[in-house]
């Protein structure tokens, strides 16, 4: 076992048909990849992007698990479009669900944009990996974000048997 801030693993995951298919540019993920540098600048985070396929990113998180990323963001795929289902991806791998986090980022973006009460976006645990999803526009993620940032990293504090308070 790692101790808590030391060679953490982080991965962020960006789900798009047109970004994958290179039809639109990719500006969320490297926006959320930016945040995480600004809070754990020491931290390994690798990025990947894949097409909205409930299997592929399936996949994705489990191996991310089984190498031991401590923390795995999802960008996308948590609308209302017919091949949204990065939530249901999420649950079907997470163990235990951490649903204060995706009602504190839509609480925290609806102050702003009350679509952000559409999101369909989960957060949960696999082992000891935190796996949250986040909107897929670059403002959605970044917000989402900012709202759980400190959440998040109580959160992972506790979850790799750090430190039990904020």
């Amino acid at each position: 076992m790692r101790p808590y801030n030391q060679d953490m693993v982080f991965a962020v995951l960006t789900i798009s048909d047109r970004c994958s298919q290179g039809l639109m540019a990719d500006t969320a993920g490297p926006a959320v990849v930016a945040r995480l540098k600004e809070q754990w600048p020491d931290a390994e985070i690798r990025t990947q992007l894949f097409s909205d396929d409930e299997d592929l990113i399936v996949s994705a998180l489990e191996e991310l698990s089984a190498v031991g990323a401590e923390l795995v963001l999802t960008v996308g795929g948590t609308g209302f479009g017919p091949r949204d289902r990065t939530p249901e991806a999420t649950r079907r791998v997470i163990d235990r669900e951490a649903p204060g986090l995706a009602e504190a980022m839509r609480a925290k973006g609806a102050e702003q944009n009350p679509y952000a009460w559409l999101s369909r976006g989960v957060a949960g645990l696999r082992e000891r990996t935190l796996i949250v999803n986040l909107p897929g526009s670059q403002r959605g993620a970044e917000e989402g974000w900012t709202a759980i940032a400190s959440l998040v990293r109580h959160g992972l504090e506790v979850a790799v048997g750090g430190q039990t308070h904020p």
